[in-house]
C-alpha cells in the first residue's frame, strides 16, 4: 500500500523535461487549505490588502471596507486564529497587523490574476 502521508520527493517526467517535486504530508496541506478558505472573502481579501500596508484599529478596518464594527471583529478574529493576522493593545486601542509573513506574495498572485 503507498504511503499516503510521504514527505520524500518525486521525480515526474512533464512533457520532454523531468522535474523533481517537492512532497508535502497531507496534514500540512489540509492546514494551508483551511487558512486559504479563511483568507477566500472578498472583505477579508481587503482588511489583508489593508494590513500589508499598516496597521489598523477594527474602527478604521470597518469604516474603509464599509461593514458594521461587530462584523469586521469577526472576520479579524477568524484570520488571528489562523494565524494570518496578530494583534496589539496600546491603551485602550488595539491594532491588528499581519503576521504571516508570506501574505504579501499570496496577495501580489491574487492581485495579479483578478486585478484589471
Amino acid at each position: 500500500m503507498p504511503d499516503t502521508n510521504s514527505t520524500r520527493n518525486k521525480s515526474v517526467e512533464i512533457g520532454s523535461r523531468r522535474r523533481v517535486l517537492k512532497a508535502f504530508d497531507l496534514e500540512a496541506l489540509g492546514q494551508a487549505a483551511e487558512c486559504l478558505r479563511t483568507l477566500a472573502h472578498p472583505v477579508r481579501l481587503r482588511i489583508a490588502q489593508l494590513l500589508l500596508h499598516d496597521r489598523y484599529t477594527v474602527g478604521e478596518i470597518a469604516a474603509d471596507c464599509g461593514v458594521a464594527e461587530n462584523v469586521a471583529s469577526e472576520h479579524l478574529r477568524l484570520m488571528q486564529r489562523c494565524g494570518i493576522f496578530a494583534s496589539d493593545r496600546e491603551g485602550r486601542r488595539v491594532y491588528y497587523r499581519v503576521a504571516e509573513p508570506h501574505l504579501g506574495r499570496l496577495l501580489d498572485c491574487i492581485e495579479a490574476r483578478f486585478q484589471t
